[in-house]
């Protein structure tokens, strides 16, 4: 069971490098964090963290939205140079909302610990 718990945290900690290190460019690090988010959810469901449910929507989320920009990207983008109006861009809006999410709901799990407890030990 310790090996469960130390995976957790391994996982969470990775994949929150990950999500931070994709940050840095959104549209080429999307993949990137995208992997990151699924690294602190799988972290998530091993410890049984009461996070799990938020951060799996916010994976959800953030594959919904990095699916329609790159939809979006390979139809030539938006704006004056292309056929799709900028408004376009609110079909987006799931990337960011959970992108914020994750990166919130992972600092409160940071801040959760990583203590063993009964749950843990007897899964």
């Amino acid at each position: 069971m310790k090996t469960k718990f130390l995976w957790s945290k391994i996982l969470v900690i990775t994949g929150f490098v990950f999500f931070l290190i994709g940050t840095i460019d959104p549209l080429e690090g999307s993949p990137v964090i995208i992997f990151g988010s699924l690294l602190i959810a799988i972290g998530a469901y091993l410890y049984k963290s009461k996070y799990q449910l938020l951060l799996n929507l916010s994976f959800l989320f953030l594959v919904i939205g990095v699916g329609i920009l790159f939809w979006l990207s390979s139809l030539g983008g938006v704006g004056e140079g292309s056929n799709l109006s900028i408004y376009w861009l609110y079909a987006c809006l799931p990337m960011p909302i959970g992108w914020l999410t994750c990166l919130v709901v992972t600092i409160l799990k940071f801040r959760e610990g990583f203590k063993v407890t009964r749950e843990v030990v007897q899964s």
